[in-house]
Protein backbone atom coordinates (compact mmCIF):
# COMPACT_ATOMS: atom_id res chain seq x y z
CA UNK A 1 0.00 0.00 0.00
CA UNK A 2 1.40 3.72 -1.04
CA UNK A 3 2.87 5.14 2.66
CA UNK A 4 0.39 8.22 1.91
CA UNK A 5 -2.54 5.15 2.95
CA UNK A 6 0.20 3.40 5.21
CA UNK A 7 1.24 6.29 7.46
CA UNK A 8 -0.41 6.30 10.95
CA UNK A 9 -0.86 10.14 10.88
CA UNK A 10 -4.30 10.90 13.03
CA UNK A 11 -7.29 12.08 10.96
CA UNK A 12 -8.98 13.49 13.71
CA UNK A 13 -8.93 16.88 12.66
CA UNK A 14 -10.08 16.37 9.78
CA UNK A 15 -13.98 16.74 11.70
CA UNK A 16 -16.49 14.46 11.27
CA UNK A 17 -16.67 12.18 8.38
CA UNK A 18 -19.72 10.56 6.91
CA UNK A 19 -19.40 7.79 5.17
CA UNK A 20 -21.95 6.39 2.86
CA UNK A 21 -21.52 2.43 1.15
CA UNK A 22 -19.65 1.22 3.89
CA UNK A 23 -21.43 -2.33 3.08
CA UNK A 24 -19.97 -2.38 -0.71
CA UNK A 25 -16.38 -3.43 -1.86
CA UNK A 26 -14.75 0.24 -2.17
CA UNK A 27 -16.18 1.45 0.77
CA UNK A 28 -15.68 -1.36 3.05
CA UNK A 29 -11.96 -0.82 2.07
CA UNK A 30 -12.35 2.75 3.11
CA UNK A 31 -13.51 2.27 6.18
CA UNK A 32 -11.00 -0.07 7.42
CA UNK A 33 -8.48 2.30 6.23
CA UNK A 34 -10.12 5.54 7.90
CA UNK A 35 -10.97 3.97 11.39
CA UNK A 36 -7.11 2.54 11.54
CA UNK A 37 -6.17 6.29 10.91
CA UNK A 38 -8.03 7.31 14.04
CA UNK A 39 -10.99 9.53 11.90
CA UNK A 40 -14.13 10.53 13.57
CA UNK A 41 -16.46 8.11 11.44
CA UNK A 42 -20.08 7.99 10.99
CA UNK A 43 -21.46 5.43 8.37
CA UNK A 44 -24.51 5.42 6.89
CA UNK A 45 -26.88 2.55 6.15
CA UNK A 46 -30.37 1.75 5.23
CA UNK A 47 -30.01 -1.27 7.56
CA UNK A 48 -27.68 -0.57 10.27
CA UNK A 49 -27.47 -3.89 11.85
CA UNK A 50 -26.15 -5.17 9.20
CA UNK A 51 -22.79 -2.90 9.47
CA UNK A 52 -22.70 -2.33 12.83
CA UNK A 53 -21.23 -5.63 13.55
CA UNK A 54 -18.01 -4.83 11.15
CA UNK A 55 -17.42 -1.69 12.62
CA UNK A 56 -15.12 0.17 15.34
CA UNK A 57 -16.86 0.79 19.09
CA UNK A 58 -15.34 4.66 17.99
CA UNK A 59 -17.93 4.53 14.56
CA UNK A 60 -21.06 5.67 14.39
CA UNK A 61 -23.86 3.79 12.54
CA UNK A 62 -26.90 5.79 11.93
CA UNK A 63 -30.30 4.64 9.93
CA UNK A 64 -31.11 6.47 6.36
CA UNK A 65 -32.07 6.02 2.94
CA UNK A 66 -30.81 8.54 0.12
CA UNK A 67 -34.01 8.22 -1.84
CA UNK A 68 -35.58 9.54 1.70
CA UNK A 69 -34.90 13.23 1.87
CA UNK A 70 -36.27 13.77 5.08
CA UNK A 71 -33.57 10.44 6.37
CA UNK A 72 -30.58 12.65 5.69
CA UNK A 73 -31.04 15.34 7.95
CA UNK A 74 -30.14 13.96 11.19
CA UNK A 75 -27.24 12.06 9.23
CA UNK A 76 -25.42 15.23 8.09
CA UNK A 77 -25.49 17.63 11.28
CA UNK A 78 -22.19 17.78 12.19
CA UNK A 79 -20.79 16.67 9.12
CA UNK A 80 -17.57 18.29 7.65
CA UNK A 81 -16.53 15.97 4.53
CA UNK A 82 -18.90 13.16 2.93
CA UNK A 83 -18.08 10.15 0.92
CA UNK A 84 -20.49 9.48 -1.82
CA UNK A 85 -20.21 5.88 -2.94
CA UNK A 86 -23.62 5.24 -3.84
CA UNK A 87 -24.36 3.78 -7.45
CA UNK A 88 -26.87 1.01 -9.25
CA UNK A 89 -25.20 -1.37 -10.68
CA UNK A 90 -27.03 -4.31 -8.93
CA UNK A 91 -30.20 -2.62 -9.22
CA UNK A 92 -33.13 -3.98 -11.76
CA UNK A 93 -35.47 -1.86 -14.07
CA UNK A 94 -34.20 1.66 -14.81
CA UNK A 95 -31.76 3.24 -12.07
CA UNK A 96 -30.60 6.49 -13.59
CA UNK A 97 -33.53 8.20 -12.20
CA UNK A 98 -32.89 7.12 -8.67
CA UNK A 99 -29.65 8.18 -9.44
CA UNK A 100 -30.39 11.32 -10.13
CA UNK A 101 -32.91 11.69 -7.27
CA UNK A 102 -30.39 10.22 -4.68
CA UNK A 103 -27.54 12.56 -5.42
CA UNK A 104 -29.99 15.63 -5.54
CA UNK A 105 -31.49 14.68 -2.18
CA UNK A 106 -27.61 14.10 -0.68
CA UNK A 107 -26.23 16.54 -2.07
CA UNK A 108 -29.31 19.54 -0.89
CA UNK A 109 -29.04 17.96 2.78
CA UNK A 110 -25.21 18.44 2.62
CA UNK A 111 -25.28 22.37 1.71
CA UNK A 112 -27.82 23.06 4.04
CA UNK A 113 -26.06 21.36 7.17
CA UNK A 114 -22.90 23.02 6.49
CA UNK A 115 -21.10 20.20 4.79
CA UNK A 116 -17.55 21.55 3.08
CA UNK A 117 -16.97 19.21 0.98
CA UNK A 118 -18.48 15.73 -1.32
CA UNK A 119 -15.70 13.50 -2.10
CA UNK A 120 -17.40 11.17 -5.29
CA UNK A 121 -16.60 8.34 -7.34
CA UNK A 122 -17.49 7.97 -10.46
CA UNK A 123 -16.53 5.81 -13.71
CA UNK A 124 -14.26 6.84 -16.32
CA UNK A 125 -15.26 7.15 -20.28
CA UNK A 126 -15.32 9.90 -22.47
CA UNK A 127 -17.65 12.64 -22.70
CA UNK A 128 -17.93 13.28 -26.59
CA UNK A 129 -18.74 9.41 -26.98
CA UNK A 130 -22.16 7.99 -26.32
CA UNK A 131 -22.15 6.23 -22.84
CA UNK A 132 -23.38 3.55 -21.92
CA UNK A 133 -26.12 3.91 -19.56
CA UNK A 134 -23.92 3.35 -16.34
CA UNK A 135 -21.53 5.24 -17.27
CA UNK A 136 -23.33 8.03 -17.93
CA UNK A 137 -25.41 8.07 -14.95
CA UNK A 138 -22.03 8.12 -12.70
CA UNK A 139 -21.02 11.29 -14.76
CA UNK A 140 -24.03 12.72 -14.36
CA UNK A 141 -24.52 12.12 -10.74
CA UNK A 142 -21.31 13.73 -9.94
CA UNK A 143 -22.59 16.96 -12.25
CA UNK A 144 -25.90 16.83 -10.26
CA UNK A 145 -23.69 16.90 -6.72
CA UNK A 146 -21.88 19.93 -7.35
CA UNK A 147 -24.64 22.04 -8.84
CA UNK A 148 -26.39 22.74 -5.48
CA UNK A 149 -22.93 24.59 -4.29
CA UNK A 150 -21.11 22.19 -1.89
CA UNK A 151 -17.57 21.80 -3.64
CA UNK A 152 -16.74 18.25 -4.29
CA UNK A 153 -13.88 16.03 -5.61
CA UNK A 154 -14.77 13.89 -7.91
CA UNK A 155 -12.50 10.66 -8.96
CA UNK A 156 -13.00 8.99 -12.19
CA UNK A 157 -12.02 5.56 -12.37
CA UNK A 158 -11.82 2.45 -14.56
CA UNK A 159 -12.00 -0.90 -13.33
CA UNK A 160 -10.67 -2.14 -9.80
CA UNK A 161 -8.02 -4.57 -9.05
CA UNK A 162 -7.96 -5.76 -5.84
CA UNK A 163 -8.98 -9.48 -3.93
CA UNK A 164 -12.44 -9.28 -4.13
CA UNK A 165 -13.60 -6.51 -6.74
CA UNK A 166 -16.18 -7.56 -9.18
CA UNK A 167 -13.74 -7.02 -11.97
CA UNK A 168 -10.76 -9.06 -10.49
CA UNK A 169 -13.72 -11.83 -9.76
CA UNK A 170 -14.75 -12.10 -13.33
CA UNK A 171 -10.89 -12.21 -14.84
CA UNK A 172 -9.66 -15.18 -12.63
CA UNK A 173 -12.92 -17.18 -13.21
CA UNK A 174 -12.81 -16.94 -17.06
CA UNK A 175 -8.63 -17.32 -16.44
CA UNK A 176 -9.09 -20.50 -13.94
CA UNK A 177 -12.49 -22.34 -15.38
CA UNK A 178 -11.89 -22.02 -19.47
CA UNK A 179 -9.11 -23.78 -21.00
CA UNK A 180 -9.87 -22.14 -24.07
CA UNK A 181 -12.28 -18.94 -23.99
CA UNK A 182 -14.11 -17.47 -27.81
CA UNK A 183 -13.33 -13.47 -26.99
CA UNK A 184 -15.92 -10.83 -28.24
CA UNK A 185 -14.32 -7.49 -29.29
CA UNK A 186 -14.90 -6.16 -26.45
CA UNK A 187 -11.79 -8.15 -24.52
CA UNK A 188 -9.60 -5.48 -26.74
CA UNK A 189 -11.00 -2.58 -25.90
CA UNK A 190 -8.73 -0.18 -23.44
CA UNK A 191 -8.79 0.39 -19.98
CA UNK A 192 -6.55 1.20 -17.64
CA UNK A 193 -7.09 -0.51 -14.08
CA UNK A 194 -6.18 0.79 -10.65
CA UNK A 195 -5.33 -1.38 -7.53
CA UNK A 196 -7.70 -1.57 -5.22
CA UNK A 197 -4.86 0.12 -2.68
CA UNK A 198 -4.29 3.32 -4.98
CA UNK A 199 -8.04 4.40 -5.31
CA UNK A 200 -8.15 4.15 -1.71
CA UNK A 201 -5.23 6.52 -1.31
CA UNK A 202 -6.80 9.15 -3.66
CA UNK A 203 -9.67 9.30 -1.39
CA UNK A 204 -7.81 9.47 1.48
CA UNK A 205 -5.60 12.33 -0.34
CA UNK A 206 -8.79 14.12 -1.23
CA UNK A 207 -9.45 14.67 2.66
CA UNK A 208 -6.25 16.90 3.09
CA UNK A 209 -6.15 18.18 -0.86
CA UNK A 210 -7.33 22.51 -0.10
CA UNK A 211 -9.90 23.36 -2.80
CA UNK A 212 -13.05 26.10 -2.95
CA UNK A 213 -14.44 24.62 -6.58
CA UNK A 214 -16.03 21.13 -7.81
CA UNK A 215 -13.14 19.33 -9.52
CA UNK A 216 -12.39 16.21 -11.59
CA UNK A 217 -9.92 13.74 -11.40
CA UNK A 218 -9.07 11.40 -13.83
CA UNK A 219 -7.07 8.02 -11.95
CA UNK A 220 -5.39 5.21 -13.14
CA UNK A 221 -2.55 2.80 -12.81
CA UNK A 222 0.67 3.06 -14.62
CA UNK A 223 -0.43 0.88 -17.30
CA UNK A 224 -3.18 0.94 -20.57
CA UNK A 225 -4.15 -2.37 -21.73
CA UNK A 226 -7.45 -4.25 -22.52
CA UNK A 227 -9.07 -6.77 -20.74
CA UNK A 228 -7.70 -9.68 -23.19
CA UNK A 229 -4.00 -8.57 -21.77
CA UNK A 230 -5.11 -8.59 -18.05
CA UNK A 231 -5.93 -12.15 -18.61
CA UNK A 232 -2.73 -12.84 -19.88
CA UNK A 233 -1.56 -11.00 -16.89
CA UNK A 234 -3.27 -13.00 -14.44
CA UNK A 235 -2.86 -16.10 -15.75
CA UNK A 236 0.76 -15.87 -15.86
CA UNK A 237 0.77 -14.85 -11.98
CA UNK A 238 -1.02 -17.76 -11.69
CA UNK A 239 1.33 -19.96 -13.66
CA UNK A 240 -1.10 -20.58 -16.15
CA UNK A 241 -2.04 -20.06 -20.00
CA UNK A 242 -5.12 -18.51 -21.52
CA UNK A 243 -5.85 -19.20 -25.09
CA UNK A 244 -8.10 -17.08 -26.67
CA UNK A 245 -10.41 -17.33 -30.30
CA UNK A 246 -11.69 -14.05 -31.32
CA UNK A 247 -15.01 -13.98 -32.95
CA UNK A 248 -16.25 -10.76 -34.34
CA UNK A 249 -19.23 -10.32 -32.33
CA UNK A 250 -21.14 -11.38 -29.63
CA UNK A 251 -23.81 -9.08 -27.94
CA UNK A 252 -23.51 -7.52 -24.58
CA UNK A 253 -26.54 -9.75 -23.47
CA UNK A 254 -24.80 -13.05 -24.75
CA UNK A 255 -22.07 -12.16 -23.14
CA UNK A 256 -23.92 -11.59 -19.68
CA UNK A 257 -25.55 -15.07 -20.26
CA UNK A 258 -22.23 -16.80 -21.06
CA UNK A 259 -20.39 -14.70 -18.02
CA UNK A 260 -23.14 -15.82 -15.40
CA UNK A 261 -22.12 -19.81 -16.64
CA UNK A 262 -18.45 -19.40 -15.97
CA UNK A 263 -18.16 -16.35 -13.56
CA UNK A 264 -19.84 -15.80 -9.77
CA UNK A 265 -21.54 -12.19 -11.78
CA UNK A 266 -25.40 -12.18 -12.56
CA UNK A 267 -26.20 -11.30 -15.56
CA UNK A 268 -27.94 -8.66 -15.17
CA UNK A 269 -24.66 -7.20 -13.40
CA UNK A 270 -22.33 -8.61 -16.23
CA UNK A 271 -24.64 -6.96 -19.01
CA UNK A 272 -24.02 -3.87 -17.25
CA UNK A 273 -20.16 -3.85 -16.83
CA UNK A 274 -19.72 -5.22 -20.51
CA UNK A 275 -21.79 -2.31 -21.78
CA UNK A 276 -19.09 -0.37 -20.10
CA UNK A 277 -16.32 -2.21 -21.08
CA UNK A 278 -17.35 -1.52 -24.75
CA UNK A 279 -15.64 1.70 -23.94
CA UNK A 280 -12.14 3.01 -24.14
CA UNK A 281 -11.99 3.80 -20.32
CA UNK A 282 -8.51 5.16 -19.91
CA UNK A 283 -7.09 8.34 -18.49
CA UNK A 284 -6.10 11.73 -20.46
CA UNK A 285 -5.95 14.19 -18.23
CA UNK A 286 -2.96 13.49 -16.05
CA UNK A 287 -3.46 15.96 -13.56
CA UNK A 288 -4.30 13.97 -10.85
CA UNK A 289 -0.25 12.32 -10.60
CA UNK A 290 0.91 16.14 -10.33
CA UNK A 291 -1.86 17.07 -7.21
CA UNK A 292 -1.60 13.66 -5.16
CA UNK A 293 2.00 12.48 -4.33
CA UNK A 294 0.69 8.69 -5.26
CA UNK A 295 2.84 6.81 -7.57
CA UNK A 296 0.39 3.74 -8.67
CA UNK A 297 1.26 0.36 -9.17
CA UNK A 298 0.75 -1.48 -12.79
CA UNK A 299 -1.44 -4.27 -13.70
CA UNK A 300 1.27 -6.93 -12.68
CA UNK A 301 2.00 -5.29 -9.54
CA UNK A 302 -2.00 -5.20 -8.65
CA UNK A 303 -3.17 -8.44 -9.53
CA UNK A 304 0.38 -10.07 -7.24
CA UNK A 305 -0.82 -7.73 -4.38
CA UNK A 306 -4.53 -8.89 -5.03
CA UNK A 307 -3.25 -12.81 -4.70
CA UNK A 308 -1.63 -12.22 -1.83
CA UNK A 309 -4.24 -9.95 0.00
CA UNK A 310 -6.62 -12.80 -0.55
CA UNK A 311 -4.14 -14.93 0.39
CA UNK A 312 -3.79 -13.52 3.60
CA UNK A 313 -7.36 -13.68 3.99
CA UNK A 314 -7.72 -16.91 3.21
CA UNK A 315 -5.39 -18.10 6.43
CA UNK A 316 -7.45 -15.84 8.49
CA UNK A 317 -10.63 -17.54 8.07
CA UNK A 318 -12.44 -20.01 10.39
CA UNK A 319 -13.48 -22.56 8.10
CA UNK A 320 -15.68 -24.12 10.55
CA UNK A 321 -17.48 -20.77 10.85
CA UNK A 322 -17.50 -19.88 7.02
CA UNK A 323 -18.47 -23.43 5.85
CA UNK A 324 -21.30 -23.85 8.43
CA UNK A 325 -24.40 -23.17 6.26
CA UNK A 326 -23.00 -25.74 3.46
CA UNK A 327 -25.25 -27.79 4.03
CA UNK A 328 -24.93 -31.98 4.16
CA UNK A 329 -22.61 -32.78 1.24
CA UNK A 330 -21.06 -35.58 0.39
CA UNK A 331 -17.40 -35.49 2.10
CA UNK A 332 -15.82 -36.17 -1.09
CA UNK A 333 -17.80 -34.02 -2.95
CA UNK A 334 -16.05 -30.88 -1.13
CA UNK A 335 -17.43 -27.31 -1.08
CA UNK A 336 -16.05 -23.95 -2.62
CA UNK A 337 -14.87 -21.17 -0.67
CA UNK A 338 -13.79 -18.38 -3.41
CA UNK A 339 -12.18 -20.16 -5.61
CA UNK A 340 -10.81 -22.53 -3.15
CA UNK A 341 -12.56 -26.44 -2.94
CA UNK A 342 -12.62 -27.51 0.70
CA UNK A 343 -13.67 -30.88 2.23
CA UNK A 344 -14.25 -30.12 5.66
CA UNK A 345 -15.13 -32.50 8.49
CA UNK A 346 -15.29 -32.49 12.34
CA UNK A 347 -15.58 -35.25 14.99
CA UNK A 348 -16.54 -34.87 18.55
CA UNK A 349 -13.89 -36.54 21.70
CA UNK A 350 -14.27 -36.83 25.64
CA UNK A 351 -10.94 -35.32 26.10
CA UNK A 352 -9.68 -31.69 27.02
CA UNK A 353 -7.97 -30.08 23.82
CA UNK A 354 -4.73 -30.84 25.13
CA UNK A 355 -5.25 -34.45 24.71
CA UNK A 356 -7.31 -34.43 21.68
CA UNK A 357 -4.47 -32.34 20.16
CA UNK A 358 -1.78 -34.78 21.04
CA UNK A 359 -1.96 -37.24 18.07
CA UNK A 360 -2.33 -34.37 15.44
CA UNK A 361 0.94 -32.83 17.11
CA UNK A 362 2.52 -36.44 16.23
CA UNK A 363 1.28 -37.02 12.70
CA UNK A 364 3.83 -37.53 9.68
CA UNK A 365 7.19 -39.01 10.12
CA UNK A 366 6.99 -42.34 11.91
CA UNK A 367 4.06 -42.01 13.47
CA UNK A 368 2.22 -41.73 9.55
CA UNK A 369 -1.11 -40.21 8.37
CA UNK A 370 -3.25 -42.40 10.87
CA UNK A 371 -5.09 -43.82 7.47
CA UNK A 372 -4.25 -45.39 4.08
CA UNK A 373 -0.44 -45.21 4.80
CA UNK A 374 0.28 -47.06 1.73
CA UNK A 375 -1.80 -44.21 -0.04
CA UNK A 376 0.73 -41.39 1.49
CA UNK A 377 3.65 -43.36 0.64
CA UNK A 378 2.34 -44.19 -3.35
CA UNK A 379 1.97 -40.25 -3.57
CA UNK A 380 5.33 -39.63 -2.27
CA UNK A 381 6.82 -41.56 -4.84
CA UNK A 382 4.82 -40.47 -7.74
CA UNK A 383 5.84 -36.95 -6.58
CA UNK A 384 9.88 -38.16 -6.73
CA UNK A 385 9.08 -39.05 -10.17
CA UNK A 386 8.22 -35.76 -11.38
CA UNK A 387 10.87 -34.00 -9.28
CA UNK A 388 9.09 -33.40 -5.70
CA UNK A 389 10.62 -33.90 -2.75
CA UNK A 390 8.67 -36.88 -1.81
CA UNK A 391 7.93 -38.43 1.34
CA UNK A 392 11.39 -38.91 2.45
CA UNK A 393 12.21 -35.53 4.52
CA UNK A 394 9.63 -36.94 7.51
CA UNK A 395 9.94 -34.45 9.94
CA UNK A 396 12.72 -32.91 12.62
CA UNK A 397 11.02 -33.95 15.83
CA UNK A 398 8.81 -36.93 16.64
CA UNK A 399 6.85 -34.78 19.14
CA UNK A 400 7.24 -31.48 18.92
CA UNK A 401 6.68 -28.98 15.81
CA UNK A 402 7.42 -25.32 14.50
CA UNK A 403 6.63 -22.94 11.97
CA UNK A 404 8.70 -23.82 9.45
CA UNK A 405 9.25 -27.59 10.30
CA UNK A 406 8.62 -30.28 7.51
CA UNK A 407 6.66 -32.87 8.04
CA UNK A 408 7.10 -35.32 4.56
CA UNK A 409 5.80 -33.46 1.82
CA UNK A 410 4.23 -30.81 4.11
CA UNK A 411 5.47 -28.09 5.50
CA UNK A 412 4.12 -26.04 9.09
CA UNK A 413 2.82 -23.10 8.45
CA UNK A 414 0.70 -22.21 11.40
CA UNK A 415 0.69 -23.82 14.75
CA UNK A 416 -0.55 -22.94 18.47
CA UNK A 417 -0.29 -25.47 20.50
CA UNK A 418 -3.31 -27.55 21.80
CA UNK A 419 -5.55 -25.31 19.21
CA UNK A 420 -4.55 -25.24 15.64
CA UNK A 421 -1.83 -26.89 12.68
CA UNK A 422 -1.74 -26.06 9.39
CA UNK A 423 0.02 -27.72 6.66
CA UNK A 424 0.96 -26.48 3.42
CA UNK A 425 1.72 -28.86 0.80
CA UNK A 426 5.25 -28.75 -1.04
CA UNK A 427 4.75 -31.90 -3.48
CA UNK A 428 4.09 -31.17 -7.46
CA UNK A 429 0.31 -29.83 -8.25
CA UNK A 430 -1.43 -27.92 -10.37
CA UNK A 431 -2.66 -26.06 -7.72
CA UNK A 432 -1.61 -25.35 -4.44
CA UNK A 433 -3.07 -26.97 -0.95
CA UNK A 434 -3.53 -27.05 2.64
CA UNK A 435 -4.63 -29.30 5.29
CA UNK A 436 -5.92 -27.62 8.83
CA UNK A 437 -6.19 -29.24 12.03
CA UNK A 438 -8.18 -27.38 14.82
CA UNK A 439 -9.40 -28.35 18.08
CA UNK A 440 -11.86 -26.51 20.40
CA UNK A 441 -13.24 -27.56 23.75
CA UNK A 442 -12.99 -27.38 27.29
CA UNK A 443 -12.48 -29.67 30.24
CA UNK A 444 -15.06 -32.10 29.49
CA UNK A 445 -14.77 -32.77 25.41
CA UNK A 446 -13.53 -31.25 22.38
CA UNK A 447 -14.37 -31.12 18.60
CA UNK A 448 -11.44 -31.96 15.95
CA UNK A 449 -12.11 -29.94 13.10
CA UNK A 450 -9.89 -30.98 9.70
CA UNK A 451 -9.92 -29.12 6.78
CA UNK A 452 -8.47 -30.28 3.46
CA UNK A 453 -8.09 -26.88 1.27
CA UNK A 454 -6.98 -26.75 -2.62
CA UNK A 455 -6.33 -23.65 -4.56
CA UNK A 456 -6.60 -25.51 -8.23
CA UNK A 457 -4.57 -23.57 -11.24
CA UNK A 458 -6.52 -23.78 -14.51
CA UNK A 459 -8.79 -26.37 -16.04
CA UNK A 460 -5.93 -29.13 -15.10
CA UNK A 461 -5.98 -27.66 -11.52
CA UNK A 462 -9.87 -28.92 -11.04
CA UNK A 463 -9.58 -32.15 -13.09
CA UNK A 464 -7.10 -33.18 -10.46
CA UNK A 465 -9.36 -32.51 -7.85
CA UNK A 466 -12.26 -34.46 -8.88
CA UNK A 467 -9.76 -36.93 -10.23
CA UNK A 468 -8.86 -38.03 -6.18
CA UNK A 469 -12.09 -36.48 -4.66
CA UNK A 470 -13.22 -40.03 -4.68
CA UNK A 471 -10.16 -41.62 -2.24
CA UNK A 472 -10.79 -38.20 -0.10
CA UNK A 473 -13.82 -40.28 1.38
CA UNK A 474 -11.58 -43.45 2.58
CA UNK A 475 -8.23 -41.31 3.19
CA UNK A 476 -9.77 -38.32 5.19
CA UNK A 477 -12.39 -39.56 7.17
CA UNK A 478 -10.14 -42.66 8.05
CA UNK A 479 -7.71 -40.16 9.24
CA UNK A 480 -10.03 -37.86 11.09
CA UNK A 481 -11.64 -41.31 13.16
CA UNK A 482 -7.77 -42.69 14.05
CA UNK A 483 -7.12 -39.51 15.26
CA UNK A 484 -10.26 -38.93 17.33
CA UNK A 485 -9.39 -42.59 18.17
CA UNK A 486 -5.95 -41.97 19.54
CA UNK A 487 -6.57 -39.05 21.89
CA UNK A 488 -8.75 -41.42 23.79
CA UNK A 489 -7.46 -44.98 23.86
CA UNK A 490 -8.52 -45.22 27.64
CA UNK A 491 -12.37 -44.86 26.28
CA UNK A 492 -13.86 -48.21 25.38
CA UNK A 493 -16.54 -46.55 23.22
CA UNK A 494 -16.55 -44.62 19.58
CA UNK A 495 -15.96 -41.54 18.98
CA UNK A 496 -19.55 -39.32 18.17
CA UNK A 497 -19.32 -38.23 15.01
CA UNK A 498 -21.18 -34.62 15.33
CA UNK A 499 -20.63 -33.92 11.72
CA UNK A 500 -19.52 -34.76 7.93
CA UNK A 501 -19.92 -32.30 5.10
Amino acid sequence: MPESVAAEENLAEAGLILLTGATGYVGGRLLQVLEQRGAKLRCLARRPEILEPKVAASTEVVAGDVLDRASLNPVMKGVKVAYYLIHSMGATGSFEENDRQAARNFAEVAREAGVERIIYLGGLGNEDEELSAHLRSRQEVGQILGATGVPVLEFRASIVIGSGSLSFEMIRSLVERLPVMITPKWVQRAAQPIAIEDLIAYLIGALEMPFTQSRVFEIGGADQVSYADIMRVYAKCRGTRVRMIPVPVLTPYLSSLWLGLVTPLYARIGRKLIQSIVHATVVQDQSALVAFEIQPMGIEAAIRRALVNEDREFAETRWSDALSSSGALPAWVGVRFGSRLVDLRSIKVNQPPEVAFQPIQRIGGETGWYACNWLWHLRGALDLLVGGVGMRRGRAHAEHLRVGDTVDFWRVEAYEPNHLLRLSAEMKLPGRAWLEFEVTGDEASSTITQTAIYDPIGVWGRIYWYAVCPLHHFVFSGMLKNIAAASQKSETREPDVISQR
